[in-house]
């Protein structure tokens, strides 16, 4: 072989390292499992949005504690594990949430196995993997520990009072049995605020004020169910049928995979975000509850069948209103997906920036699943969530606006008071 042939297969097969060492560090197993875990909550009939914004936080924590075991960029969330030196943070990662998920969703052992196996093979065999493996594991089962008895279960509900004007009353998706669901939810304890307690809002408006009204004629007039209805634009029905079908969970972590991708931030900042992210929304969804059941407000159906006897002479009354979306069976204020995006995109703010950022948010519905909605700013996000629930007749703007304030203040404090980088204690 010539010198210069040696020289180009040597250039050659540099080329070729480079490359692979480009498209190994291009792979974040956090984004990987965290889309991972989020699809495989997600299908019907598998977890509520709240369980969903609870299992995400475990997983997200977990993911997060074992790489900070190795990395030690943060402050601990548990301060219990501890990885020998040199061990693999992505082999952390991957055991974290695996181990995680396959707990809770045991129903999903085929594949989350399979996946592990796949996510592990293209990482090296060595000490540091098996010691990587191994801390990933004692993340988990610390933070399944630290879970149990949380108040997530068992699940209960609240039978409505009597009728009368303001009060919450069941609705046709409540069923035979009639009952409030998730009243146990406001008891779930927190992740990273001390208590939902300390973000009680002020009441709703008063039905005979100005704003009760203003808000009532326009989820009346733009809200109804009829397809025909000239007050809803098209791109309003399909945010309405869009946000219907996506979760606070969901929405976020599918946001936050694509700006961190974008941004090319590092295995250990993305565990934090997501860690940070699936806290605030876990936490805002408790807070909504423990608001909702304080203030046992009704719903725009109900309010609207009443409009006669309600006091306001601004409102009318309409005793075949139908909304454009089923209203879920629990009070109207405030607004839970509000509250959770709310809580969620402030954090994603602080993480990443408040813009220019590019975002695609599909349906999971396949029915609506050819609608791609393009962001460039979480306001944006956050914006047509509120226009999906009152274009989808279920809330009043005032429940979106309450829902939303409430979510930021609790990203706040948890953005402030946990995971802060080491030798940081906050603003």
């Amino acid at each position: 072989m010539s010198l210069r042939t040696l020289v180009m297969v040597c250039a050659v097969m540099f080329s070729s390292l480079v490359t692979s060492t480009r498209a190994a560090a291009s792979s974040d197993v956090v984004l990987e499992w965290n889309q991972i875990a989020v699809n495989t909550m997600i299908p019907p009939g598998v977890a509520s949005p709240f369980a969903q914004a609870r299992f995400a936080a475990i997983v997200q924590l977990a993911v997060f504690e074992a790489v900070n075991a190795v990395t030690h960029e943060y402050q601990p969330y548990l301060g219990t594990i501890h990885a020998p030196a040199g061990a693999s943070a992505q082999a952390a990662a991957v055991a974290a949430a695996h181990t995680v998920l396959l707990r809770y969703f045991a129903g999903s052992a085929t594949t989350l196995n399979a996946a592990r196996v796949s996510s592990l093979a293209a990482i090296p065999n060595s000490q540091a993997k098996t010691d990587g493996i191994t801390t990933g594991e004692a993340a988990a089962e610390a933070m399944i520990l630290a879970r149990a008895n949380d108040g997530s279960a068992p699940l209960s509900t609240q039978m409505p009072g009597a009728a009368a004007t303001g009060v919450w009353q069941a609705t046709a998706s409540c069923g035979a049995a009639g009952a409030g669901m998730f009243f146990n939810w406001q008891s779930v304890t927190p992740f990273g605020i001390r208590s939902a307690a300390d973000f009680i809002l002020d009441p709703p408006p008063a039905i005979t004020s100005e704003r009760y009204a203003k808000d009532y004629m326009e989820v009346m007039t733009v809200g109804t169910f009829s397809n025909s209805n000239m007050a809803r634009p098209g791109d309003r029905s399909d945010v309405a049928r869009i946000y219907r079908d996506t979760s606070p969970t969901n929405l976020l972590n599918s946001a936050a995979r694509q700006v961190a991708g974008a941004q090319g931030r590092s295995l250990s900042e993305n565990a934090r975000a997501l860690a940070l992210l699936n806290m605030a929304t876990s936490d805002s969804l408790v807070a909504s509850f423990a608001n909702k059941y304080r203030y046992n407000f009704w719903r725009p159906e109900t309010a609207i069948h009443a409009g006669l006897t309600d006091g306001n002479p601004k409102t009318i009354a309409n005793g075949a209103f139908v909304p454009y979306v089923t209203t879920p069976c629990f009070p109207s204020y405030p607004s839970n997906h509000a509250s959770g995006t709310g809580g969620g995109a402030e954090v994603l703010r602080r993480m990443y920036g408040a813009g220019g950022h590019s975002i695609d948010i599909s349906s999971p519905n396949s029915a609506d699943a050819s609608i791609v909605l393009h962001y460039t700013t979480f306001k944006g996000i956050t914006d047509d969530v509120d226009d999906a629930r009152v274009y989808g007749g279920i809330h009043f703007r005032f429940d979106q606006e309450a829902g939303g304030r409430m979510g930021r203040d609790i990203a706040t404090y948890v953005v402030k008071h946990n995971l802060r980088p080491i030798n940081d204690r906050g603003d």
